[in-house]
């Protein structure tokens, strides 16, 4: 079986503008309902509802039912890195627009990437446990003893962790810095485990913000403050 045909009809659901649109506002990992989709794509309820079928039957997307709502999101963190990777190439081949503002450099800055920190602070923070010896800088990284030593110094139970059916560590390449943060099940608790400390906290939408004092924290913890 080729596998063209396929890459096409994905790629045909994903180029529809208020599709992309839908898609990129889940890319924060939570559900939303059909109304608050229809608001990011700027279409009707109707027009959203039929976009939103596509991308179920597609796989995209997983839906579910709570009282009167019904909740889409995004069906896998590898959606999410597929969405990533082509706002890196659109970024790369200058198929944005030109003026950016106050909001564009804080998603530069740090950002959710599904369940993940992306942006300048999670591409750091993956350099930062390459240099330190924590994770192997590979194609796909794993911890190392010494990795383990200081996750496990955290609560963050590694082996728990790699018993899962998703990947542990995992490159996700980061549209804005062109350069890998970290994904996988590892960069997920990571992220839990910062904003549980009060460093930085979610906003609405996909930034997150960090606090003077946070920030400090965050670089000092992980070995970033040089």
């Amino acid at each position: 079986m080729k596998d063209g045909p396929v890459i096409a009809s994905v790629a045909a659901l994903m180029g529809d503008p208020a599709r992309a649109n839908m898609l990129t506002a889940l890319m924060d990992g939570r559900a939303l309902t059909v109304s608050e989709l229809s608001e990011a794509a700027g279409v009707t309820l109707q027009t959203a509802s039929g976009h939103l079928a596509k991308l179920d039957t597609a796989g995209l997307l997983t839906a579910e039912k709570q009282g009167r709502h019904r909740y889409f999101r995004l069906s896998g963190p590898d959606v999410a890195q597929v969405l990533e990777g082509l706002m890196g190439l659109a970024q790369r081949t200058g198929a944005v627009r030109v003026r950016t503002g106050p909001r564009d450099t804080a998603m530069r800055t740090a950002r959710i990437c599904y369940d993940h920190l992306a942006g300048e602070r999670g591409v750091a923070l993956l350099d930062g446990f390459f240099c330190q010896g924590l994770v192997t800088d590979e194609e796909a990284p794993a911890v190392t003893p010494e990795g383990k030593r200081f996750f496990s110094g955290l609560g963050l139970e590694i082996d728990v962790m790699a018993r899962a059916r998703r990947p542990l560590c995992r490159r996700c390449l980061d549209w804005s810095e062109r350069r890998s943060h970290l994904g996988g099940a590892l960069g997920a608790r990571l992220l839990d485990w910062v904003i549980d400390q009060k460093w930085a906290r979610r906003e609405k939408g996909r930034v997150i913000t960090f606090s003077r004092e946070g920030g400090r924290a965050f670089d000092e913890r992980f070995g970033l403050a040089a």
